[in-house]
């Protein structure tokens, strides 16, 4: 079973080590790290290992370490103000220990910075995501298309790809009309209440939509949003049918959207690109009529260039 133990301290001194980090570069670090982690606790044995590592339990090459890293790392979404060790391991349900010992490591890497008992991301974390960009070829080849779309419908247009329960933005075009959503790469939304969100779940085997369906937590973020997880079902189960799904303030009030998916060559739902506009400017009539050949017609164009 994946646990802590007194000799946890020692992978972070390793990590520190394998990245050629001296201690004595870091004195104040150094004196935390002498009385936080070579000072085993009752709370160092805790257990404090999150529910999501659990497939991974008995595997040798499953790092835990690394994976505590990336959760604490994941956990200040949202959080602009900074978190303690104590909020972060509450959200993460790791033991406080292995907050701590993750957050010292990740501010001596440059991650992380600390002010008192508070902690914020630091730019050095945007490299993580350059990283996937960079070697990732949808976002570049999928930018001069939602550009051209923007160019002919005068409204923002966005690519997005499904991890978990979420879509993330990793392209976008914006008109110059502003909306109260702002969004920009990275941007994660849920799923079951953006046209992008519904189309990429449509592409979901039966088995893994209905698992999903299962576990989704619903809120109701508007008056329109669909709450029930038997309609939505038969909603996303449409979308495979009619190959396009339509949001109508289910996200926000007064915002609309409309999205297809793109394949690639082998014919595999890849991402999913959408249209969204002010619902008081623009119709859904309006948007399945003009907006939706013109989303279908690029799609087809980006699909040949996507393995």
């Amino acid at each position: 079973m994946l646990r802590n133990s007194r000799q946890a301290p020692i992978w972070t001194l390793f990590f520190c080590t394998s990245v050629r980090i001296s201690l004595s570069d870091f004195p104040m670090l150094s004196k935390r790290l002498e009385t936080e982690l070579l000072t085993p606790s009752d709370e160092a044995i805790e257990t404090g290992v999150p529910d999501e590592f659990a497939p991974f339990d008995g595997n040798p090459d499953f790092v835990l370490s690394l994976a505590r890293g990336l959760r604490v790392i994941e956990s200040f979404e949202g959080h602009t103000e900074g978190q303690t060790a104590a909020d972060v391991a509450r959200s993460t349900k790791l033991s406080r220990a292995a907050v701590r010992r993750s957050l010292i490591t990740l501010e001596m890497l440059g991650y992380v910075e600390s002010s008192g008992r508070t902690y914020r991301l630091k730019t050095r974390v945007l490299k993580l995501g350059f990283s996937y960009l960079a070697s990732s070829s949808l976002p570049a080849m999928a930018q001069p298309t939602l550009e051209r779309i923007t160019e002919l419908v005068h409204e923002s247009s966005s690519l997005t790809v499904l991890d978990g329960d979420q879509i993330v933005y990793i392209a976008r075009s914006t008109a110059k009309r502003v909306m109260s959503v702002g969004l920009s790469i990275g941007s994660r939304l849920p799923a079951y209440c953006t046209s992008m969100g519904r189309v990429l779940l449509a592409a979901l085997a039966e088995p893994d939509l209905a698992a999903y369906l299962d576990r989704v937590e619903i809120k109701a973020l508007t008056p329109k949003t669909i709450t029930d997880k038997r309609l939505l079902g038969e909603i996303i189960r449409r979308v495979r049918w009619d190959g396009f799904a339509l949001a109508d303030e289910e996200l926000e009030l007064g915002l609309r959207s409309i999205a297809v998916p793109v394949k690639n060559l082998q014919n595999r739902v890849v991402a999913a690109m959408n249209v969204g506009v002010h619902a008081a400017r623009v119709s859904s009539a309006e948007m399945i009529h003009r907006f939706l050949p013109i989303l279908r017609e690029h799609a087809a164009l980006l699909s040949p260039l996507l393995r």
